[in-house]
C-alpha cells in the first residue's frame, strides 16, 4: 500500500492523522455515502484520483436536480471490522460539480468495482453508460479528516 500522507502535504483544510494512509485506503472498492442538501443520503461506488471523488449519476437519480440548487455536500467512506477492532474512516465536504459523462474514468470506475471483464458489467455497459443523462460528479474536498478509530476487542 502507499506511503501515508504527511501533515507538510496535506492541503489547507485536511486534517490526515498521522500513519493514516488515504490513498491506499481509498485506493479499495468500498462504498461511499453522500449526503446532500436534498436531504438526502445516497450510497455510490466512487473514484478516488488525484485527490478528488468521482462518482456516476443521472436521470435514475434526484442527486443532479439537488446537486443543481445546492452543491454542497458532505461524503463518507468508512470500515468497521468489529472482530478485529478496525475502525477507519474519512469525512470529505466541499462543493460537487456536475460534469459531462467520461468514457474513459468509466471504464476506470467500473472496472474498480466490476471487474476488468466488461461483458460481465450488464446494466452499466448496456444502459447506465450509454445513458444521455449519465454524468460524474466531482468532488475536490475543501475540509477532509482520516482517522483510525480501531481499538482492541474484548475477548468473548
Amino acid at each position: 500500500m502507499g506511503a501515508p500522507t504527511a501533515p507538510d502535504e496535506q492541503p489547507s483544510g485536511w486534517r490526515v492523522e498521522a500513519g493514516f494512509d488515504l490513498d491506499a485506503f481509498l485506493s479499495q472498492s468500498l462504498v461511499a455515502r453522500v449526503a446532500a442538501a436534498g436531504p438526502s443520503v445516497t450510497p455510490l461506488w466512487y473514484l478516488w484520483e488525484e485527490r478528488v471523488f468521482w462518482w456516476l449519476t443521472g436521470g435514475w437519480s434526484r442527486l443532479p436536480a439537488v446537486l443543481e440548487r445546492d452543491p454542497r455536500v458532505a461524503l463518507v467512506v468508512d470500515t468497521c471490522d468489529l472482530s478485529s477492532g478496525s475502525v477507519l474512516q474519512v469525512l470529505a465536504r466541499g462543493s460537487a460539480e456536475l460534469l459531462p459523462f467520461d468514457e474513459q474514468r468509466a471504464q476506470r470506475w467500473g472496472g474498480r468495482y466490476l471487474g476488468s471483464d466488461e461483458r460481465h458489467w450488464g446494466r452499466f455497459a448496456d444502459g447506465v453508460f450509454n445513458d444521455p443523462s449519465t454524468r460524474f460528479c466531482r468532488l475536490a474536498p475543501t475540509s477532509l479528516r482520516a482517522r483510525d478509530l480501531s481499538y482492541t476487542p474484548a475477548a468473548r
